[in-house]
């Protein structure tokens, strides 16, 4: 378990499923999850059980939880992990609305970065945001990540094509 101020982050067991379930297949975070159909159950147990094997299967995800309640409020993950290469992408969801803004996010990015670099030996961690994502461009940018470039119109939303602004934290200069 990894532990800050006010949260923690502990491995996803299959009784988390339901929870997963209602964060991925709620339509509101379609668009920053890139996500067309909804997941099954069967679906998101299969994700659980790969989320436990990076490196054979380039995916980890932990569950954000509140340290007074251990309370499951998101998730952050690693994936596309590049063991070769030292590099993997990260990508967080907080769950419920009534617990964004309350710097939960940025206390699960310090946690997963510092586990990156102390314990998985990455070089470099990466993310992609659609340009209109105000709040997790200032997110990752708080916690060290650097724009590194854009690409135009890379998603259609609602007939509407949306930029996308790449980030990147080396973490051996941190």
């Amino acid at each position: 378990m990894l532990k800050s101020k006010n949260i923690f982050l502990r491995s996803v067991e299959p009784s988390d499923a339901t929870k997963l379930m209602l964060w991925e297949n709620n339509p509101a975070h379609w668009k920053v999850t890139d996500t067309e159909v909804p997941f099954s159950m069967h679906g998101i147990l299969q994700l659980i059980e790969q989320q436990q094997h990076i490196r054979s299967t380039g995916q980890l995800r932990f569950l954000i939880c509140l340290n007074e309640t251990e309370e499951p409020i998101g998730a952050i993950d690693l994936y596309d992990a590049d063991f070769r290469n030292g590099n993997a992408a990260v990508g967080i969801i907080i769950g419920e609305s009534s617990h964004k803004q309350q710097g939960y996010a940025r206390e699960s990015i310090e946690l997963m970065v510092n586990y990156a670099r102390e314990y998985l030996a990455l070089h470099n961690l990466y993310c992609s945001i659609q340009a209109d994502n105000i709040e997790s461009i200032g997110l990752f940018s708080t916690c060290g990540f650097i724009q590194t470039g854009i690409r135009k119109e890379w998603f259609l939303h609602k007939g509407q094509r949306i930029d996308e602004i790449n980030f990147q934290l080396c973490l051996k200069e941190k």
